[in-house]
């Protein structure tokens, strides 16, 4: 089993909410973590191994560009106390379609972690390179924290979160 470790500056994450009056974008990079995983002789991972892998985002680093939004977003996720979203990865299961799988893990945002399963592309660029893709559609609610109201702003409760993770194969 190859061990492929992220590449922060080279994975990057959006997310995406909805309001009343605007649409709010944020984004970062610095996804740090790991992943392990078989690859096939032609590139497909091999789901009959055991996949593990566990990535970090601390949350300071998401910014939508509106220091007023991101003040709130900072104090209603209480960042001091809850620094990272963390992620471990439990399954992945092969589709129909060549490189997209089925994953599902544990999502930890604000201290409460909820089981979570969607679809991602995963692609080997190379013998040393992974690149993971996919969205997911998160309600914050499930985590314990309401969506922000700040004067007319109220904000929906959904958010869909894109990764883009570039993933760099460790030494033995």
């Amino acid at each position: 089993m190859a061990r492929y470790k992220i590449a922060p500056e080279q994975s990057h994450v959006w997310i995406d909410a909805r309001s009343n009056i605007h649409p709010i974008h944020a984004s970062t990079d610095g996804l740090e973590g790991h992943i392990e995983l078989q690859l096939s002789p032609g590139g497909a991972v091999d789901t009959v191994t055991q996949v593990k892998g566990k990535l970090s985002l601390r949350v300071d680093r998401i910014s939508s560009g509106n220091r007023l939004e991101d003040r709130e977003m900072q104090r209603r996720i209480n960042a001091r106390r809850f620094p990272s979203i963390d992620g471990v990865l439990c399954t992945v299961e092969r589709s129909e379609e060549t490189d997209r799988y089925r994953i599902s893990g544990d999502v930890t945002f604000r201290g409460v972690s909820c089981r979570h399963e969607d679809w991602m592309s995963i692609t080997s660029i190379d013998d040393e390179t992974l690149h993971l893709e996919g969205t997911s559609r998160f309600d914050i609610r499930d985590f314990g924290m309401e969506p922000p109201r700040m004067l007319l702003l109220r904000v929906e409760p959904e958010v869909d979160v894109r990764v883009a993770i570039v993933a760099i194969r460790e030494e033995h």
